[in-house]
């Protein structure tokens, strides 16, 4: 049976209006325990191990609690562009949380059709509860896919043990620690991921302990979810620290850590700086609540600058197989952004709409001076001058070149006064190019001469 054929057969069928499976046992089988894929290596831990940064991409899971939704098609076009930032290295760099199955039936064959078509560009991943019935499903979603992962959500705090499974926390991890050994030996070559919920709140001790325990029963990685996002940077290491120090050499901890106090990259690097080396995030950091750590600026943080790269990740950091290409982040930000309908704004960092631009006049003739990194080098983003109330007389001299029109000094005096006229009485600091260009073709009669480098401004 080829893989569409199987997918099919593992669809979710409505019956007297409940969910049910349709042949899954009969997929996923019993299999041996271990931690290898496809071809025989977990490429996430072997990354990891090598000291290599793995991206734990949430948008597709944790970016529906964001109150948007990603169709199937979207999802493997975006795994697609995302894996090949890495070239053929995509497994090895990014897992990609296709979704989470129990959901409902739509769900699962969005993830199913994640990890059948784009398995050769990301290690997808199934999301699932810490129950047999949610393991077998998501084994189902991503069985056959080369590097398949599930990760198994268990409580690790008192408080979330009380509100998920209503049991005290060393219960829930127990009852953890055996669906592990069930997901282990169900696995048959698909890694079997932990996610720790509200790990900070949680006894670090006992966190360590369980982590270790399932680390030795076949777990491939453990993360570390902070689920509130009101960890401190300090908080973070400690957390990391304590739980890598307690659960042994073995262990791959995963960094999962929220935006709610404004803090998730902060204390993703935190976690990195600590020796985690697979970290979650997600396009635009769409996430719960106030979202997580973004994709782009985590990715672009670690690899514009290698002096910035060693200070989070030591000295003799060697992060990636494959470079990742930089100039494919605001692509994939714009293709996000349209699909979500979460907007890319003139303050979003690295992606946003006012980077690569300029509008005043001393970071027009200085630059490099003005900003931390070179967009065009890093981004392929041409810088671009826009016309605000803030223009000087270089800002709308060049602007007016971009234009076609050549002014004069007394011309260009004009058109200023015309500028902040405009901008101060509309209330609004940007000037379009239509509206400046049909103003200068009335100030100066002529007719534009086409600009052999036209940017057009935002």
């Amino acid at each position: 049976m080829d893989l569409h054929s199987r997918a099919r057969t593992l669809k979710y069928r409505v019956e007297k209006g409940a969910w049910t499976l349709s042949d899954v046992g009969a997929d996923v089988g019993a299999g041996v325990g271990a931690r290898a894929v496809g071809s025989g290596v977990d490429v996430v831990r072997e990354s990891a191990g090598a000291g290599r940064v793995v991206l734990f991409e949430e948008s597709a899971r944790d970016g529906a609690q964001a109150k948007t939704l990603m169709s199937a098609g979207f999802r493997v076009r975006l795994a697609r562009e995302q894996g090949a930032v890495f070239g053929a290295d995509g497994p090895r760099h990014v897992v990609f949380a296709a979704g989470f199955p129990s959901v409902c039936g739509q769900e699962f064959e969005a993830t199913r059709q994640v990890a059948l078509e784009a398995q050769e560009s990301v290690s997808p991943s199934a999301i699932c509860r810490g129950t047999v019935e949610d393991v077998r499903l998501a084994l189902s979603a991503v069985r056959g896919a080369a590097h398949g992962r599930i990760m198994v959500i268990v409580a690790a705090s008192e408080a979330t043990a009380r509100a998920l499974v209503h049991s005290d926390a060393r219960t829930a991890l127990e009852r953890g620690l055996d669906v592990v050994k069930e997901a282990v030996d169900r696995a048959g070559g698909t890694a079997v991921d932990v996610c720790l919920v509200d790990a900070p709140r949680a006894d670090h001790a006992l966190v360590a302990e369980y982590a270790g325990r399932m680390t030795a029963q076949g777990a491939a990685t453990i993360v570390l979810a902070d689920t509130v996002g009101d960890l401190l940077p300090g908080q973070t290491r400690d957390l990391f620290r304590r739980v890598a120090a307690g659960a042994g050499p073995d262990t791959v901890l995963v960094s999962h850590l929220h935006n709610d106090l404004g803090l998730g990259l902060a204390n993703t690097l935190a976690a990195l700086e600590s020796g985690a080396r697979v970290a979650a995030c997600s396009w635009l950091g769409m996430a719960e609540r106030s979202g997580m750590v973004a994709t782009e600026q985590l990715l672009f943080l670690l690899a514009h600058d290698r002096a910035k790269a060693a200070y989070v990740l030591g000295p003799a950091c060697e992060p990636w197989w494959t470079a990742p290409d930089l100039t494919r982040l605001p692509g994939i930000a714009r293709m996000v952004a349209a699909e979500t309908g979460v907007p890319l704004t003139v303050t979003t960092p690295i992606v946003g709409t006012g980077v690569a631009t300029i509008s005043t006049g001393t970071p027009f003739t200085h630059p490099g001076t003005f900003q931390p990194y070179d967009p065009e080098q890093h981004l392929g983003l041409a810088p671009t001058v826009v016309l605000t109330h803030l223009a000087s007389r270089r800002v709308l001299r060049a602007v007016a070149g971009r234009l076609g029109h050549h002014l004069d000094p007394d011309q260009t005096g004009e058109a200023l006064t015309w500028v902040k006229d405009r901008a101060y009485r509309l209330n609004q600091a940007q000037i379009p190019d239509a509206d400046f260009a049909a103003y200068l073709e009335d100030l100066t009669g002529a007719t534009p001469v086409p600009h052999t480098q036209t940017q057009t401004a935002p």
